[in-house]
């Protein structure tokens, strides 16, 4: 069973393997990285003379009921389906706030996305796409 996902969590879903980041399967093609924290992460993908981007744009999920694993997992999905088509390959959790209105419980979950390249100018979209293709023939 994967570790519970917290604020700061970040899943990855392609990294090369001379980093050596110790992960657990998430989901799908999505693993969770157990480096604790984005701060020491970006120092060790530096340090290996990699960049690690962060995408502004914020993605955010409401539902209905009490926080709990399951609930933040399926938020999570809903959160991966949305930033798919934009074929970034990290994701880090920014916020996971239970809120009530008129007494109804109710959470919200945030994230931005994250991408790993070793070039310092973001890929395109295009390149993103072909990269992610290459990665999972790779594996198969």
């Amino acid at each position: 069973m994967p570790q519970e996902v917290q604020v700061g969590t970040i899943l990855m879903s392609e990294w090369p393997q001379l980093l050596e980041l110790e992960s657990e399967p998430y989901s799908g093609r999505w693993s969770m990285i157990k480096t604790p924290g984005a701060l020491a992460l970006d120092r060790k993908i530096r340090a290996a003379g990699w960049n690690f981007f962060f995408i502004a744009s914020e993605v955010k999920v409401v539902f209905f009921g009490a926080l709990g694993a399951k609930k933040i997992q399926h938020a999570l999905h809903r959160i991966l389906g949305r930033v798919g088509p934009e074929h970034f390959n990290g994701l880090e959790v920014t916020g996971i706030v239970a809120k009530r209105f008129l007494g109804l419980p109710y959470a919200v979950v945030s994230a931005h996305s994250r991408h790993l390249q070793q070039d310092c100018y973001l890929d395109g979209a295009e390149t993103r796409r072909s990269s992610q293709r290459d990665a999972g023939r790779a594996k198969a």
